[in-house]
């Protein structure tokens, strides 16, 4: 997990977030949902002259990126929320299970493209008013292009998973739309209309990695996946760099949304005042946020020498 810096803050006391990441996170939803509709509307307009089921694969694609965008950004709303009564750890988990979702609707696209393409690898169809759906896909490629780069932008600054999730099928729709645009010229002026299907099953391919990676970081979130263990390590070198801490052990880490948690046992000296141990702890804590922003931090102090149970994992 490579941890970025985001410009998020969050009340200590309310829990309420704020900061230029904020609202950067709910423009760059708001802007996927604008872009995707538009672009399921022109692909429509031109798989319905032109009859390529690579183009039809496209427009799925693009109606199921504006259902998952709006998705997206319901989730991004409630993970911001503050956190309250009854979710004191926040709302982080609405994006991985955005996620999800996005992972399930990519998938239903996926067999919808497959049952319209396998039937012309046996009878090829050929393809009408081809320039229309060159032109609309260079359109695509523009805009969708031009939505990545904010996407990459709010995921620097943010950490979001959900826009992380978004970006990743955004960023397939740019290689497919070149797929596309190749598949429309050889059928179009090649007389190849073989390639439209084939085009098409590449897509679902790639379709299949991006659902597969959109799967397994979601699933890492929701279970509770421990950080890297360079990043833990760095957690503990953090720790030790204090002077009067003698030993760190019991320590675990999870990630929900933009926000981290830390929570490790820190081992002084066993005369040591309960007022000085504080002192320490919240230094401690001060370092690992200051390397590890938007993390809360909990830390234990233990007495050096004490024996007890340890939850250390090999």
């Amino acid at each position: 997990m490579n941890q970025p810096q985001p410009q998020i803050s969050r009340d200590a006391t309310t829990g309420s977030m704020s900061g230029p990441g904020v609202p950067l996170m709910r423009l760059t939803t708001y802007i996927a949902v604008g872009v995707a509709i538009f672009l399921a509307a022109v692909k429509f307009y031109a798989w319905f002259e032109t009859g390529s089921v690579a183009l039809l694969s496209s427009l799925v694609d693009s109606v199921l990126d504006a259902v998952a965008s709006i998705v997206n950004l319901i989730a991004v709303r409630a993970a911001l929320q503050p956190h309250d009564r009854e979710h004191r750890f926040g709302h982080g988990k609405a994006e991985p299970l955005a996620g999800l979702l996005q992972a399930v609707i990519i998938s239903a696209s996926v067999i919808f493209v497959l049952i319209e393409a396998i039937p012309r690898f046996f009878e090829p169809v050929a393809i009408a008013h081809g320039e229309i759906g060159l032109g609309v896909m260079i359109v695509s490629i523009v805009l969708t292009g031009g939505l990545v780069t904010l996407q990459r932008y709010a995921i620097r600054r943010t950490g979001s998973v959900a826009i992380s999730a978004d970006s990743l099928h955004y960023r397939s729709d740019l290689l497919m739309n070149l797929g596309v645009i190749a598949a429309l010229l050889l059928a179009t002026y090649g007389d190849f209309p073989i390639f439209d299907p084939i085009f098409a099953v590449i897509v679902v391919a790639y379709l299949l990695y991006s659902v597969w990676a959109i799967i397994r970081q979601s699933f890492d979130m929701l279970m509770d996946r421990e950080f890297p263990e360079a990043e833990r390590a760095r957690i503990r070198s953090i720790a030790l760099t204090h002077p009067d801490v003698r030993a760190v052990h019991d320590m675990r880490t999870r990630q929900a949304g933009i926000h981290s948690f830390v929570q490790l046992h820190i081992e002084l000296p066993a005369d040591m005042s309960l007022q000085r141990a504080h002192i320490i702890s919240d230094e401690v804590e001060a370092e690992i946020r200051l390397a590890f922003p938007e993390t809360d931090v909990i830390i234990h102090q233990d007495p050096e020498g004490v024996d007890e149970a340890r939850a250390e994992f090999t």
